[in-house]
């Protein structure tokens, strides 16, 4: 296996994270192959918002628990079912309800990606940006996690300080660090191809 797929193998999602701080050099590796994913018609629509400060972390963790509330609700009853049982399900392995950090799980650097409202294909796009980023850090020696839940800090008084202009939005956060645990290897799907001619 060559190097490139050894790291795509060796990514998992991580949730425990050492106390060990990510140097600004590292950071910046990681957000430049973000910025080397393809977009559509090279729009390059990402915008990165680096949180490092645990203080900063913590009281956007917080803010973000209390607007899932406020985001679930928005979202009409059919969505809100769905967005609980996605949570649970979530929390199964991870003692969700039970962590002091439930949402960004104790890391020392949370990176959030902000788009266009507009741009039909910024999720596609930024999607392509966070894997980059997320295999860039494994290749470098850290672990990540995405964390869709992280836009739910627009439903908070928090989401000010991030000054993120009118128009775009909060799509998802890498948090990223030296991990602290081993997850297992999840089974993947094998009978999800169809092959046509």
């Amino acid at each position: 296996m060559n190097e490139t797929m050894s790291t795509i193998y060796q990514r998992r999602a991580v949730r425990k994270y050492k106390a060990q701080s990510v140097s600004s050099e590292i950071i910046e590796q990681i957000v430049d192959a973000g910025r080397m994913a393809p977009s559509a018609i090279n729009m390059q629509p990402w915008k990165f918002y680096v949180l490092t400060n645990k203080e900063t972390i913590k009281t956007f963790g917080g803010a973000i628990k209390h607007g899932m509330v406020k985001g679930f609700l928005k979202t009409g009853i059919k969505q809100i079912i769905t967005n609980i049982i996605g949570t649970l399900h979530m929390g199964h392995k991870t003692d969700f309800v039970k962590q002091d950090d439930m949402v960004f799980h104790g890391a020392p650097v949370v990176i959030l990606i902000a788009s266009s409202k507009t741009n039909e294909w910024a999720p596609v796009d930024v999607g392509m940006c966070a894997q980059n980023m997320m295999l860039a850090a494994k290749s470098l020696g850290l672990d990540t996690c995405p964390i869709g839940m992280a836009r739910y800090i627009e439903y908070t008084d928090t989401y000010e300080k991030l000054n993120v202009p009118n128009g775009e939005h909060i799509n998802l956060a890498i948090i990223l660090g030296y991990g602290d645990e081993l997850p297992e290897v999840h089974e993947r799907i094998k009978t999800n191809v169809t092959y046509i001619d």
